[in-house]
């Protein structure tokens, strides 16, 4: 019987019997992530939260006594100056990497098909070697008797080797080469979808190349601008691997600190307070991020 022959009642039943089917079937499918996120994402932070509201066990741990005690040790300059100095560096990083990865990215996209796929293999190479290895390959280069202190004084363009190792500039050169991967890999898939026709057409309307890539280019890659200084900002803000073997425990992040509070001080209701600060501060530019992408 055809559908439009149906009475009212029939039709009423099929539709719940159907958006029934489909509500089950969804549930069905979204039902694993969704088991997946509570256990090992919002049951953890939940556990966080409860511990940074707690007072801080005698051998460690924590004590079951509430307290705001924690968050109010987050107005000591000290702990400001660690955070500001991830931001600082987390931005640094970025900025970076985006100079260095959109002219790249541009240059990859603008070689022939067969060249593609060997130079985008280039960039994802380094990620085939352990990354301790490769920070560590950077000590070499870094340290006082490395390559880099021997070739400047072999050019005679420095007298004494330079202190390039253990300083916040270690870091920055870690953070950039660990992480310049993430952001060609996304500019290069934007760029490459782009109608470089669209350029050909500034021009005729009299715009310069200056002009036109402001105007133009940019914007229409401003997404992979986005994703890739994401994916770059939020794991650069928590790196404690990185400055702990380049900056030699002389440069703290607040990566660095949360580890050493809750391994070395041992003190897990504050290094939870800075773990759920991290997270609020790498939030907010994912939440930019959403506000963009929906307009």
């Amino acid at each position: 019987m055809n559908f439009t022959q149906l009475n009212l009642t029939e039709k009423i039943r099929l539709y719940l019997q159907t958006n029934t089917r489909k509500k089950l079937n969804l549930f069905v499918f979204l039902f694993p992530g969704t088991l997946w996120l509570i256990f090992f994402f919002i049951f953890p932070l939940a556990i966080v939260l409860i511990y940074s509201f707690l007072e801080r066990g005698t051998y460690g741990g924590v004590s079951w006594i509430f307290t705001i005690e924690n968050y109010e040790r987050l107005f000591n300059p000290i702990y400001w100056t660690v955070l500001l100095r991830s931001l600082y560096l987390a931005f640094l990083t970025t900025f970076f990497c985006l100079l260095v990865g959109y002219p790249l990215a541009f240059f990859i996209v603008m070689q022939p098909p067969r060249w593609r796929n060997t130079l985008l293999l280039l960039v994802i190479i380094p990620f085939w070697t352990n990354f301790l290895v490769r920070i560590y390959a950077w000590i070499v280069l870094l340290r006082n008797e490395g390559v880099i202190n021997v070739v400047l004084q072999g050019l005679g363009i420095v007298s004494e080797p330079l202190e390039l190792l253990f300083t916040p500039f270690a870091i920055s050169i870690g953070l950039i080469y660990g992480y310049l991967p993430f952001m060609i890999l996304p500019l290069y898939a934007t760029i490459e979808k782009f109608n470089f026709s669209l350029i050909e057409a500034s021009h005729d309307l009299g715009a310069n190349d200056w002009r036109t890539f402001w105007r133009v280019v940019l914007p229409l890659t401003s997404r992979g601008i986005i994703a890739g200084s994401l994916l770059i900002f939020i794991p650069s803000v928590g790196e404690y691997v990185t400055p702990d073997i380049l900056g030699g425990a002389k440069t703290l992040m607040i990566g660095n600190l949360i580890q050493n509070q809750f391994s070395g001080a041992r003190d897990w209701p504050f290094g939870s307070v800075l773990s759920i600060i991290m997270m609020a501060i790498v939030l907010l530019p994912i939440l930019i991020y959403f506000r963009i992408s929906e307009e």
